[in-house]
Order: C-alpha cells, then structure tokens, then sequence
C-alpha cells in the first residue's frame, strides 16, 4: 500500500538519528506539523536543534524505510498511530515524554480501554508465575486490560492470565514488530496479535537493543491505571516501572514473598516505600474501583507434606528431618505432588509448595 503523506513525513522525521522524542517536540511546536518541519530551512531549524540534526531534517529519508513501513501495513492486524491521531492512546498523553509514533499489531482498540500493568522479575519462581498469572486473569475477566513486556518469567505469564479473560493483554516491546524477542515466545506473540495487542514506539527492524526495554517501561505504567508488581528482585527491571508508574500518578500494587526469597526483595522494597501490599486480585480491583466477587488462588488438596514444606524453598534432606520420612518415599510423594500441580522443582534440588 502507499503510505499516507503525512504519515510519510511522521516516519521521515521519527527516523533521524540524534532528533528524539524531546527534540521532534521541540520541532512540532515551532513550525506546527511534520510537512512544515521538512520544509523549513536549516537556518530555521538549527534555532530549536543542533545543526548537524538540522541537516539531517533535510536530507532525504532512506526510500526502503518508508517501504518496509508500507509493507508491513498490508497486513489487517498492523497500524501506525501518530500522537495526532483520534485513535492514540490517550492514556499516554498524560505523561511527560508520550511516543510520537507508535507501531501496534492487534486489536487497537485496547490502547484506550481500562488497564493494569502486571509486571515482574524474568527469573521467576514457580509461585510467582502462578501469582503473575492467577491475577491477571481474575483483571481480564473483571474487564482490565493487562498490559506487560513480553518477556520471559512474570511477563509471559501476566499476558497468558490476560489473554484468559474478556479485558485481553497488551504487550509492550522493546524491538521493531516484525521481530519476536525473546523467540521462545513467539507462540504468545501470535496470540497477542490475533486477540489481544502488540505495542512499540521503535522503527520496524530494530533489534533487541539493551537501552531499548528500561526505556519502553514508561509506555507500560503509562497505559495503565495502576502497576502491580508480582515478585522482583532489588534489581529487576520491573522497579523501574513501578517508578514510572508512581512518577506518573499510578497506583502501585506488590505482592509479598518469603523474606529469604531474593525474589520478593524488590516488592518489600516497594512497599515499605508506600505500595499497596495485595494478597489478592480483589484488593486491586476495588482500589480501582472494580466490583467483582473475591478471586482465590488455589492448589490442590491438602497433604499433610505440605504444612512441612512451608512457603520457603527447601531441600530433600531438610524435608526428611521435617516428615520422618525416607527419601525414598519423600520422592514418591512429591512426584505425585508435582503431578498435582501442589510443588515445583526448583534449581540446586530444592521444591516450593504452591500455594
């Protein structure tokens, strides 16, 4: 398809190296569109950018990045907003740096519905996966879009428990859309796009850059009511959301963990610094203003193995001290309650009952 000129001069623009986000507005504010942008003068522009950027400005886009973008909106399921337009999430207006250009694969009708970020460490335990995914669902099936970044861990799960539900699930990614980072889930990406939403602020063919997934984080607090955090370690990457989000007037939400788990530090962390602590999805639901019937997070059937095993992390040898039993048989009944979907095997030998 031919690309709309005015669109045309969007990409054009959004494409210069060294312009941004900051520098584009600057632009925008001075001469009132994209196309008086490309047609002002160097003179004129080096007043608001530097002139090696002014020079830029005027230097004729590279053709094939404006064929790729024409390409790829042969397909149904891909658009291209700009800030100009009715259907840009308005949600994003009301932060201080909002994308000017935003590439979406999906349903774009879920960029200005009702939202909660669900977000958490990539290396996550098994209870915090079920969490992760236990209260996204019980937000989608209340009406809330989940919104999180695709990546391994708490991520992927928030985006299965949303595609579960009527709200649906949007992922904000840190590459071009027509690449799938991480590829391991590229199974997800498929569902995202067919029934929920698949975000980006970066060009088509952007590679997985570092610098790009902290960055992409204010879109995800950004398009949401409130951000919950689900298990993190004092590093995590999802604390720089629950910044955003606290930075952009979001309600912050944490789950607690185990104090001897490193996972739940970052929520700790978060809470002793004002967060919501939740223990469940009704708690966010009606500091949002939801109503919805109590949502439980079960396992199975009670076993007596279970009350020894506690919440923490534990090993076998720990286990046979705690039950009188032998390791033999200690064996045969954890089998049976990973079978049951009650314990998870752990690295280093270790099991965790979920809860």
């Amino acid at each position: 398809m031919l690309l709309d000129a005015s669109l045309a001069s969007w990409l054009k623009l959004s494409q210069i190296s060294g312009l941004g986000n900051e520098g584009l507005r600057r632009l925008l504010q001075a001469f009132g569109s994209p196309d008086a942008v490309l047609d002002a003068s160097v003179s004129s522009l080096s007043q608001h950018v530097k002139p090696t950027v002014a020079k830029a400005v005027k230097e004729d886009c590279v053709a094939s990045l404006l064929d790729v973008a024409a390409t790829w909106l042969n397909d149904p399921l891909n658009h291209i907003l700009t800030i100009a337009d009715a259907e840009y999430p308005q949600a994003l207006l009301n932060i201080s740096d909002p994308p000017l250009v935003l590439y979406v694969k999906g349903r774009i009708d879920l960029l200005n519905v009702r939202s909660l970020a669900v977000v958490g460490s990539r290396i996550s335990t098994a209870q915090g996966a079920r969490n992760a995914e236990a209260f996204a669902k019980a937000a989608s099936e209340s009406g809330l879009c989940v919104v999180s970044g695709m990546a391994h861990g708490i991520d992927t799960a928030a985006h299965k428990g949303g595609l579960q539900g009527v709200g649906s699930s949007i992922a904000v990614v840190g590459t071009g859309l027509d690449k799938v980072y991480p590829a391991a889930n590229r199974e997800l990406a498929h569902q995202l796009a067919q029934h929920g939403t698949i975000v980006s602020e970066f060009p088509l063919g952007t590679p997985p850059l570092a610098t790009n997934f902290p960055r992409r984080n204010r879109i995800i607090s950004g398009l949401s009511e409130g951000c919950l955090v689900v298990e993190a370690s004092l590093q995590s990457g999802s604390l720089i959301t629950a910044r955003m989000a606290l930075e952009q007037g979001r309600e912050v939400f944490a789950i607690p963990g185990s104090i001897h788990s490193p996972q739940s530090k970052g929520c700790h962390s978060l809470i002793k610094q004002g967060a919501k602590l939740v223990e469940s999805a009704q708690d966010i639901l009606e500091e949002l203003g939801f109503a919805s019937g109590a949502v439980k997070i079960g396992g199975s059937a009670e076993h007596p193995l279970l009350t020894q095993l506690g919440f923490d992390a534990v090993d076998i040898e720990t286990l046979t001290q705690r039950s009188g039993l032998t390791i033999a048989e200690l064996s045969a009944i954890l089998l049976q309650l990973e079978l049951d979907g009650a314990v998870a095997t752990l690295p280093g030998g270790l099991y965790q009952r979920i809860a």
